[in-house]
């Protein structure tokens, strides 16, 4: 049996904003570094076998802020980076609501009909999000393992968690940054046993 914590990145200064990151990153807050440090205090006495993190700095900085403890043990997957958005990275969202008005609202209301002429569908993220998943669960075949990801990654994972199909991409929970889920893993099934956990942040 297999263990998986995932927990989204640390709030950032983007974030804030309501500017679209995608594949480009920005800093963490002051909110985001203190909500890591008290994840890692909350996650102090699990053993991890594996942490594996987004390449992107945001989430490579949680990462190591939750994992102080051994930091060397930290390995990266690009298959757990956010969605590629395209043009719209490093936009506000008022903004990319009105240039691309058809685009936005498919990508909040009807995301089974995204698309991104020069990015990713949630179908794509998806996709990389259960090859990864599949490969996880044969190295090593039990323990605990630490996932760093992003949002729209983890909202892909309840998907396929629960066997939904990409219309019911947005349903609860939101995901806040260093939310914490965690889903067993044995004998080839998926369960959640924690969703979107932010007790932490206090």
């Amino acid at each position: 049996m297999l263990n998986v914590y995932v927990i989204r990145h640390g709030e950032t200064e983007w974030n804030t904003q309501k500017r679209m990151q995608g594949r480009l990153d920005s800093s963490l807050t002051e909110k985001g570094i203190k909500d890591a440090r008290s994840l890692g205090e909350r996650l102090k006495d699990t053993d991890f076998v594996r942490i594996i993190s987004s390449p992107s700095t945001r989430a490579m900085e949680t990462a190591k802020l939750v994992s102080r403890k051994n930091p060397k043990l930290i390995e990266t997957d690009e298959r757990l980076m956010e969605i590629h958005l395209g043009d719209w990275q490093g936009k506000v969202e008022g903004d990319i609501q009105i240039e691309y008005p058809e685009e936005f609202h498919a990508f909040w209301n009807q995301p089974e009909l995204y698309k991104s002429l020069d990015g990713e569908n949630f179908f794509d993220v998806k996709k990389r999000i259960a090859d990864f998943f599949m490969e996880l669960v044969k190295s090593p075949p039990t323990g605990n393992v630490l996932v760093v990801t992003h949002g729209v990654v983890i909202k892909a994972l309840y998907l396929l968690c629960r066997n939904k199909p990409i219309e019911e991409i947005w349903s609860p929970p939101f995901i806040h940054g260093t939310s914490l889920t965690i889903i067993k893993m044995d004998n080839g099934k998926m369960e959640l046993l924690l969703e979107g956990c932010t007790d932490h942040c206090r």
